[in-house]
């Protein structure tokens, strides 16, 4: 009875949260993408915002509900009944990395340049950490702190995805691998970059790149 009351709870906690989820998402996208706009001063309109968070956080949600969700609930009932452990707070940061990935693409757009311009790309590694630690680097630009990294990157394309689905395959391994390596370490290894290569696709197919 116990159980099956934790059950009801989890399922209605689940409603409640794709309930209020496309507008929490999408304001939060929004207010994020629109001080990102006016801290560069790329003057982009905000229509064209609104419609491009529009539908990106419509995909995502819908992507959310169908994919993530019943992925977490099989990731729960599976560790639970095969591993005897709880797995509710990983499959809820997983969900926090499949929502982030779905918009990770566009972060670095703010160290964009053009194609025409004469200036030197940037080598591999200062490139891909644009993409990879876009929070940090956004964080101190608007701390103040002037970072001249520009590429014509826009990493919109599988490649970039297979490095940051790498990328994640190496946090997930230092954080749940552990030592001995259990079943469960390595199925949250090999969970974490599943929820955020989906992320990432999910964004990708919005812009039409599959």
């Amino acid at each position: 009875m116990a159980t099956r009351s934790t059950w009801v709870r989890v399922l209605e906690t689940i409603y409640r949260m794709l309930t209020y989820l496309p507008r929490l998402l999408y304001s939060l996208v929004l207010l994020f993408f629109r001080s990102v706009n006016q801290r560069v001063r790329a003057n982009l309109p905000l229509w064209r915002m609104e419609i491009e968070t529009s539908e990106h956080v419509r995909l995502a949600v819908k992507a959310f509900k169908w994919i993530i969700v019943p992925a977490s609930l099989f990731h729960i009932a599976t560790n639970l009944l095969f591993l005897g452990e709880n797995a509710l707070i990983f499959v809820f940061c997983a969900q926090l990395v499949f929502l982030y990935s779905s918009f990770v693409p566009d972060l670095p757009s703010i160290f964009r340049k053009k194609k025409n311009k004469t200036a030197e790309s940037l080598p591999w590694h200062k490139k891909y950490a644009l993409l990879l630690f876009a929070p940090l680097l956004i964080w101190a630009l608007f701390s103040g702190m002037r970072l001249d990294w520009k590429t014509t990157e826009d990493f919109h394309n599988f490649k970039s995805l297979a490095v940051y689905a790498a990328f994640l395959l190496i946090c997930g391994f230092f954080l749940f691998a552990g030592f001995p390596p259990t079943i469960g370490g390595i199925a949250r290894t090999l969970s974490l970059p599943l929820y955020g290569a989906t992320g990432y696709l999910t964004h990708l197919k919005v812009d039409r790149i599959w």
